[in-house]
């Protein structure tokens, strides 16, 4: 499979596989997540919203399970960001256990990320808004993982104020 992706919402300097290493890195060493379908997603879960890469192409080269995990974790590329938004609150009670580990890890490093490397031309109020819409994605899965919802609420403590 090759792989020709953006680099991702955040700055064009920092390698795009960053990002998936912090999350396993949290996962591991703060989750003590050892299960291979969690960590396999983690490491693939922005695949089909960033790079060339199609679900078939990603099931025949991982599985039925991990691009099943991926693809929960995928936005639906028709909607605009509020509607996307408003699905990610409005689906996150419905991800499957893997799913919302993944999605307490990206959550949590996003939120650091845009405090330790904030993007360009993102003011405090964008990234405000940012930060209030993860937590709302993440209160509709509270109580999945006490270590990982502990590390998203030192990274939300971290809220910018506009």
């Amino acid at each position: 499979m090759a792989l020709v992706c953006d680099t991702g919402m955040w700055d064009r300097e920092t390698p795009a596989i960053n990002h998936p290493i912090r999350l396993l890195q949290l996962l591991v060493d703060v989750g003590g997540v050892t299960d291979p379908l969690v960590l396999a997603a983690a490491a693939l879960h922005d695949v089909l919203e960033d790079c060339e890469v199609g679900f078939p192409e990603l099931e025949a080269q991982f599985g039925t399970e991990v691009a099943g995990v991926v693809f929960e974790l995928s936005d639906p590329p028709h909607l605009d960001k509020m509607a996307m938004r408003a699905w990610a609150v409005e689906t996150a009670p419905r991800l499957s256990l893997p799913a919302r580990l993944v999605k307490l890890a990206d959550k949590t490093v996003n939120l650091n990320d845009l405090i330790d490397w904030p993007p360009a031309g993102w003011s405090d109020v964008r990234k405000a808004s940012y930060f209030d819409w993860s937590a709302e994605v993440i209160a509709r899965i509270r109580g999945t993982h006490d270590a990982l919802e502990l590390a998203f609420d030192a990274a939300y403590s971290r809220r910018p104020i506009p």
